[in-house]
């Protein structure tokens, strides 16, 4: 019986069969340029900015969400980044700064070839983000939002866990979303921080669909629990796969919501030994 098995096993039509099958197990989950945020290479950046671009390079990255670093111009780090295949999709602004001059951002982002911008960080007491924090950045963002679609800009706001606050029945992010003018203000979903600050982002993408236009991917390590506070140490952020966010049911919904731009951020300290797990994390999705 052992050797009639044996001869089964290895007769050619059984393995080509055998490999078709697992060949054909599904399409890549991700259809998208693979992306970075920046702020992943903090460190490195401020020490050589070509060496870190080529490293990001190296990894297959055309994509980039991220400003220009200090000393050098938009212009000069588009270049860079151009001569890279790089492209600068995205990038940010602080929020003071855009509501003091909204069109130097818009500016900027045209300098970088950015046609979005985002903003991560509403102003509050840490951990008690509240209803006058929520209105006057509805306030704000529309307002923002409105100069910046005038001028070709997609303006977003980056979630980071303490706008989960409830309030009523639902959160004041929702109370954020509502009150925020769709032609003007769009969303940029931070998948951990919505995971850290109590929310479900599979929920929120099913809620909200195409109020999101981009994301950050990034995992939340097993076991730790989330507050509203919009920050949790270094350590926790894991490769992606290694963590709780479950990022393969995220990226289905994602991708029939038309988020259009996917940037992988690691705020650890150990960026370069977890992008090329997180990439070939995202690469091993299938649908």
């Amino acid at each position: 019986m052992r050797k009639t098995l044996l001869a089964l096993c290895l007769t050619t039509p059984f393995v080509l069969n055998l490999t078709d099958s697992f060949a054909q197990k599904g399409k890549p989950l991700y259809t998208f340029p693979i992306g970075v945020q920046s702020y992943t290479y903090r460190n490195s950046f401020p020490k050589n900015v070509i060496a870190t671009l080529d490293t990001i390079k190296a990894l297959g990255i055309t994509d980039m969400e991220g400003g220009a670093p200090k000393g050098m111009t938009e212009a000069e780090f588009k270049k860079l980044c151009n001569e890279r295949g790089i492209t600068i999709s995205g990038t940010g602004g602080g929020y003071e700064q855009l509501v003091k001059d909204p069109m130097d951002a818009v500016n900027k982002a045209k300098a970088l070839g950015a046609s979005y911008v985002m903003c991560a960080w509403i102003p509050h007491q840490r951990g008690s983000f509240n209803l006058d924090n929520a209105k006057k950045a509805v306030e704000d963002f529309n307002r923002i939002g409105k100069t910046m679609k005038d001028n070709g800009i997609t303006f977003c706001y980056h979630n980071h866990g303490y706008e989960f606050q409830p309030h009523e029945d639902g959160t004041l992010f929702d109370y954020i979303v509502k009150n925020t003018n769709p032609d003007y203000v769009s969303f940029e979903m931070d998948i951990l921080w919505t995971q850290h600050g109590g929310a479900d982002p599979v929920a929120l993408l099913k809620k909200y669909g195409n109020r999101y236009k981009l994301m950050h991917l990034k995992d939340l390590k097993k076991g730790v629990k989330g507050d509203l506070t919009g920050g949790t140490p270094p350590e926790n952020d894991v490769p992606l796969g290694e963590g709780q966010v479950n990022i393969p049911e995220i990226l289905r919904l994602a991708k029939k919501a038309g988020i259009k731009h996917y940037y992988i951020e690691d705020e650890s300290n150990k960026e370069y030994e977890q992008m090329p797990k997180s990439i070939a994390y995202i690469k091993s999705l299938k649908e």
